[in-house]
This record gives structure tokens, C-alpha cells and sequence, in this order.
């Protein structure tokens, strides 16, 4: 049986087509439908725009694939559960493509992507999953966790507004990242309790572009980046060297997504702190996630 799902976030646009264990067609656009979300609770035109082409794209392949775009399992995250309008985009794109979303709760998206992020041979009794979007950022093991209100967009637009950021404006993104991700040391602590030492799995854009730029990669390659490990060492070092460089200067850096590299410094914080408060040495990387989770039954 062939299946498909559309995972619509505050920065990407994913689809995935699959039947049984092979992967027929998967795909990630950077959409940005959370563009300004954080200051005015609401769409921007051109962001919504961009998305619904995207998506027009999308239910076109899938529909060539054999999947009808009412078969589609398509799920909204954060922006979604910000903005003040988001419902009725949402009820325009049933009407113009035939997609039906769903908005998943922060503890919804957790747990979906807890699911979609195990390959093959992991303990999901000992994982620990991150998934660092544009709006929020989850962290979650089998016994639960949390959705937090940080992601890399919404970090870029509060805080780094300089081209290359001053001090002042990373320290601000860094507390404010460290404040939320305090919340969870106790939630981390009992980890360790219940199943040994956890194993941190990080998934979606930003870990993913963070190994690529790690491992020099210049295309993308599932088989090469699942499993791989970054270090906190290895974080903390390319959090720096995305610090001091402008946007323009990022888009050159082997391995960046050109249209990621305006936020991938905050989401690169995010995940060095994560590593840093809640005490983990090392991440390991998976291509994985909510859009995986969605089509696991997770939902």
C-alpha cells in the first residue's frame, strides 16, 4: 500500500511517499510560512503563498505516485498553533488542492516525531529525540516530554537581527534558549533512572544541516548522515564559526541550504545548549522524524 504524509512546519515543507519500507519520494522545501509569526500573530501573505504552491507540488507528485491528495496525512506544527489565522488557510487549501491538515498539539508533534525518528536497530526505550523546527522545539523520550517555545526562526527574528550577529544579540538568544531548556533538567534527570544512559537522537533541518556541514558534505545523503555523531565539542565549534560570519558568507559553507543559512545559527544554538544543559555528549543524527511518525500511526 502505498502512503503519503506532509509535514508543514514553521520553516520546511516535507513529503514523504512510501510503500511498505521502501521510500519512493521524499522531499524537503524551505517554505518559511512562519515569517514573522513571532511579532504578529498572524500569516504573511507571501509566506502562505509560498506554502501553497509548495503544497500544490506536492499533491501533483503524490497523485502521480497513487496517492489522492484526501489520502494525504498532512499536519501543521507550530506556526500553525500560533497564528491568529491559520485556520482559515488551512480550510482554503481543503478547498483549492484537497488537502486536509491537521494541527498537531505540541505534545501530538513530540510524540509523532518520538516515533518517525527511530532507524533501524535503536532501543526506543533508551532514545531521547530532538527535533529542532522553526517555532518550537521538541524534546521527548518513551516516558514523555515537551514541545518548548524556541526554534530557529522565531529565535532569529527576536533576537539576531545583525549580518554578522553582535555579542549582544547572541548572549540575549543564548539565555533566552538556556532558560527554556532549563525546564526539562528534571525531566532529564529521571531518564536515567528509568532506562540506563539515553541515547540523544537529533532530527529534521538543523541537525541535519549541522552533519552536513561537519562532514563537508555538498549533497544530501540519507545512507551517509543517519547516524552519524556530533559531539558537544563538535556544536559548540560550529556554533561559533556560524557566529561570526554573515548570511552571505554561511550560504558558501559546503553542505548549507542556502535558504537555511539565515537561521541555521540559532538553530545551531538550540542544539548546542540542549547538549549542554540537559548533559549529553553526544548527538546522533537522524533524516527521520514527524513525517515518518505521522505514517507510523502515531496520530
Amino acid at each position: 500500500m502505498i502512503r503519503a504524509s506532509i509535514d508543514l512546519g514553521t520553516n520546511t515543507c516535507l513529503l514523504l511517499v512510501i510503500e511498505g519500507d521502501r521510500v519512493l519520494h521524499d522531499e524537503s522545501r524551505v517554505v518559511r510560512l512562519g515569517q514573522d509569526v513571532a511579532w504578529t500573530g498572524r500569516l504573511h501573505p507571501e509566506a502562505m503563498e509560498r506554502a501553497r504552491n509548495c503544497l500544490q507540488d506536492y499533491a501533483q507528485i503524490a497523485s502521480s505516485l497513487g496517492v489522492p491528495a484526501g489520502d494525504i496525512l498532512a499536519v501543521a506544527t507550530a506556526q500553525a498553533r500560533d497564528a491568529a489565522d491559520a485556520k482559515p488557510f488551512f480550510n482554503d487549501l481543503e478547498q483549492q488542492l484537497g488537502l486536509r491538515f491537521r494541527i498537531l498539539s505540541g505534545q501530538e508533534e513530540a510524540r509523532a516525531t518520538f516515533l518517525g525518528a527511530a532507524v533501524p536497530g535503536s532501543d526506543p526505550t533508551r532514545m531521547v529525540v530532538m527535533d529542532i523546527g522553526g517555532g518550537s522545539t521538541e524534546l521527548v523520550a518513551h516516558t514523555g516530554g515537551e514541545s518548548l517555545p524556541i526554534g530557529a526562526v522565531k529565535i532569529t527574528e527576536k533576537f539576531l537581527h545583525s549580518d554578522p550577529v553582535t555579542d549582544a544579540e547572541f548572549w540575549a538568544a543564548e539565555d533566552a534558549i538556556d532558560r527554556e531548556i532549563s525546564k526539562m533538567t528534571s525531566w532529564r534527570k529521571g531518564l536515567e533512572v528509568v532506562g540506563g544512559r539515553p541515547e540523544f537522537t537529533a532530527v529534521a533541518g538543523t541537525a541535519v544541516t549541522l552533519a552536513m556541514l561537519q562532514m563537508g558534505l555538498t549533497e544530501f545523503k540519507a545512507s551517509d548522515i543517519d547516524g552519524f555523531l556530533i559531539t558537544r565539542g563538535d556544536a559548540h565549534r560550529l556554533v561559533e564559526e556560524l557566529k561570526w560570519r554573515t548570511v552571505e558568507e554561511r550560504k558558501a559553507m559546503p553542505g548549507m541550504e542556502p535558504k537555511r543559512a539565515d537561521v541555521i545559527l540559532a538553530g545551531a544554538l538550540i542544539f548546542w545548549r540542549a547538549l549542554e544543559v540537559l548533559d549529553f555528549p553526544v548527538a546522533r543524527i537522524s533524516t527521520r522524524g514527524l513525517r515518518y511518525g505521522v505514517l507510523s500511526g502515531a496520530l
